[in-house]
């Protein structure tokens, strides 16, 4: 940010989640190497905890269970939920972050990510919002890209749909 000249504000833009990623991308590369040279000189030494193969056998596995699990993806939040009856998946539910990112307003007005970030955003050309495609696609949705573009008297402007 130094050597571009400017602060901190312009990460929370559509340059800013596009340029996080790359920056991730570089760290991720450079660890790498060091992070299998660990795994590496713990297998030399007999050291396997990575893997427990007990929890893998089915017959130890609860007959009825149920949980959850959150985890902070590179997407954003995502949950796991899990009903386990007569040793069978009675039910399982995911919310990926994508659900999150493309929500619409909650109970309380709050914006969603997506539509927050569409606040203001310039568009040269509203028959073809090439923008508002750089500003959804800045967070790596995890789904199917519709755009609607509609004018302040309902009229469709642009469709633009990427799967």
């Amino acid at each position: 940010l130094k050597q571009l000249g400017v602060g901190p504000e312009v990460l929370f833009s559509t340059l800013g989640r596009t340029a996080a990623r790359g920056v991730e991308t570089l760290v991720v590369a450079e660890m790498l190497p060091v992070w299998i040279g660990e795994l590496a000189e713990n297998m030399k030494k007999g050291d396997l905890r990575i893997h427990n193969s007990e929890k893998w056998d089915p017959s130890t596995w609860p007959k009825e269970a149920q949980g959850y699990g959150w985890h902070e993806a590179p997407r954003g939040a995502l949950g796991h939920w899990v009903r386990i009856k007569d040793g069978k998946i009675e039910n399982y539910q995911i919310v990926v972050p994508s659900t999150w990112n493309g929500s619409p307003r909650d109970a309380m007005g709050q914006r969603g990510p997506y539509e927050e970030a569409l606040i203001g955003t310039p568009v040269a050309d509203p028959d073809k919002p090439i923008e508002v495609l750089r500003t959804i696609h800045s967070f790596d949705p995890c789904m199917a890209c519709a755009v609607h573009v509609v004018d302040g008297k309902g009229k469709l402007r642009a469709k633009i749909r990427l799967n």
